[in-house]
């Protein structure tokens, strides 16, 4: 088996307290594109140095902090908002749903806030070929729920997982985590305008910009952009959130988060 080096992005021990507000296992921008499997097991070297997996990556498990991500300043945020056709206050509704009020695409120790999703996980390692059975003994942390206890935040948990899973295949561990300020699914990283996985997880580990200039793309691919010029706040939900957005009040929690920030 080979798998990607991921090169030192993102690294120290994460101990941003991020709340997740929705199940990412439903949502839409979590959902299967089943055009990137192909993509992603024939992943360019080019793009990425391939590897035997007995390597440790050692991007993740390295001691050197990467250097401080930039923050999204408000020039940022209305050159896209300007591109796209969009008020500010609806991106930063979306980023304030998805990363909570601190809109941070980063934590303590400068790694992107993520949420490894093992059912996702499960899913493309199927399809990717690979048997997780003989690694669950091994690498339990990646089939247990986030020990918060342990790590000490459940940021620094979730990165416990996505390193064990990696451990397993890293490609398959990109893809089945959700990245940055907008928790965008990793095997989604073709329609986030990424020429290569490789590139997408590195745009994730660079800044919020980066992050920030992904979502657009992403918006633009998946034709979410009308729903948000007319803050069509169920349409966009159903879309980004999944079937089960009324259920966890996805839209109503846009609602509000844009209200708030459209007084500004």
């Amino acid at each position: 088996m080979k798998q990607l080096l991921l090169y030192p992005l993102c690294l120290g021990v994460a101990s941003f307290g991020y709340t997740n507000t929705s199940d990412t296992t439903d949502q839409v921008h979590a959902l299967a594109d089943s055009t990137a499997i192909s993509d992603t097991i024939a992943i360019s070297v080019v793009e990425a140095i391939v590897v035997d997996t007995s390597i440790t990556i050692d991007s993740i498990t390295g001691d050197t902090i990467a250097q401080i991500p930039m923050r999204l300043s408000e020039e940022d945020y209305q050159i896209v908002a300007e591109r796209l056709g969009i008020e500010v206050a609806v991106i930063k509704a979306v980023v304030e749903v998805e990363a909570g009020h601190a809109h941070c695409g980063f934590g303590e120790e400068n790694r992107p806030i993520i949420n490894f999703d093992v059912k996702i996980f499960k899913r493309f390692a199927s399809r990717n070929g690979i048997d997780l059975s003989s690694y669950r003994k091994t690498h339990a942390v990646v089939f247990s729920k986030p020990d918060i206890r342990k790590y000490g935040s459940k940021q620094a948990a979730q990165w416990a997982r996505f390193n064990a899973a990696c451990e397993i295949d890293s490609i398959t561990a990109i893809e089945g985590t959700f990245w940055g300020m907008f928790q965008i699914g990793g095997f989604n990283w073709k329609k986030c305008g990424a020429s290569s996985i490789s590139e997408f997880y590195k745009a994730m580990c660079e800044s919020e910009h980066a992050q920030l200039e992904a979502f657009a793309n992403f918006l633009v691919s998946c034709n979410m952009v009308e729903a948000l010029k007319k803050k069509n706040w169920n349409q966009f939900a159903y879309r980004y959130n999944g079937p089960k957005y009324k259920s966890r009040g996805y839209h109503t929690k846009l609602a509000r988060a844009y209200k708030k920030h459209s007084k500004f």
